[in-house]
């Protein structure tokens, strides 16, 4: 997106960020661009509202992977989640974070969601990875926008149709590759575990039509899913080289159309002046 409100991935922030946290390890190769683009989103919030800690809502939000690092940054998290094992996750790993006390889980979705959590809450709501799953994506996105606010920040990752589209295809599974791409919700085949993917515009259509602008949206995973683990492993700076390349890409709009997961960040009218 060519706006001039939109946050940059800065390199040097997200490196810091990333090493400072011991939740965060080698898998920051898959989260870090996210993770960059939502504590700089959280870090204009605190400004914006003089409140040192946010009341944050994360959907979907599982064992605490962001909400853990949240907290941890002095922030009050809510997860809803369907699976109590995840939830028993979380609370063991913000016990072992010593964020117990600003972690709260609760069983939930987001077709249910105010079932489990109050309207209008909430600063900034994660819905990452929940849209592929849910019957009717628009109601979800509805959903946890009006979980927000009336100035707030909503941070909304899901799978990408292009990426799952090239890497079929660079396996060697071209007739897969092409029902994907003309698949209605981006499905290779019966085999495929991901019930829907979107492209880059399906997810800015949902954000905007629940009534938010969109601040960003960046390409997660642009490379990471298609280099040999062992390259990675083995090979001197290699880890450090490929996470530059992915920050570098991700906020070109030409790489979202073949990233695995996309990033779109979405703000109320009153945020985007901060």
């Amino acid at each position: 997106m060519s706006d001039p409100m939109r946050p940059p991935v800065s390199h040097h922030h997200a490196q810091t960020s990333l090493r400072s946290d011991p939740s965060r390890p080698r898998a920051s190769l898959r989260t870090a661009v996210v993770w960059e683009v939502l504590q700089d989103a959280v870090d204009r919030r605190v400004k914006a509202t003089g409140r040192q800690a946010l009341d944050v809502l994360d959907t979907g939000g599982g064992s605490g992977r962001f909400a853990v690092p949240l907290a941890r940054l002095g922030h009050r998290v809510t997860v809803v989640d369907p699976s109590p094992n995840a939830l028993f996750a979380l609370e063991r790993r913000a016990a072992e974070a010593d964020v117990a006390d600003r972690v709260r889980g609760v069983q939930g979705d987001a077709h249910g969601l105010f079932d489990v959590v109050e309207r209008g809450g909430y600063d900034v709501v994660l819905c990452h990875g929940v849209l592929e799953y849910v019957d009717d994506p628009a109601e979800g996105v509805r959903n946890t926008v009006a979980a927000l606010r009336d100035e707030g920040v909503l941070s909304l990752l899901a799978a990408g149709l292009g990426g799952a589209v090239l890497a079929r295809a660079l396996a060697g599974h071209f007739k897969e590759a092409k029902q994907a791409l003309e698949d209605p919700d981006g499905r290779w085949g019966e085999g495929d575990p991901v019930p829907r993917r979107f492209t880059a515009q399906q997810l800015t259509g949902l954000v905007e039509g629940a009534g938010l602008r969109v601040g960003a949206v960046h390409g997660v995973r642009v490379f990471a899913d298609l280099v040999p683990g062992v390259l990675v492993d083995t090979e001197p700076g290699a880890l450090e080289a490929l996470l530059k390349l992915e920050e570098a890409a991700a906020e070109l709009p030409a790489f979202h159309s073949v990233a695995t997961q996309l990033h779109v960040l979405g703000e109320t009218g009153e945020t985007s002046q901060g």
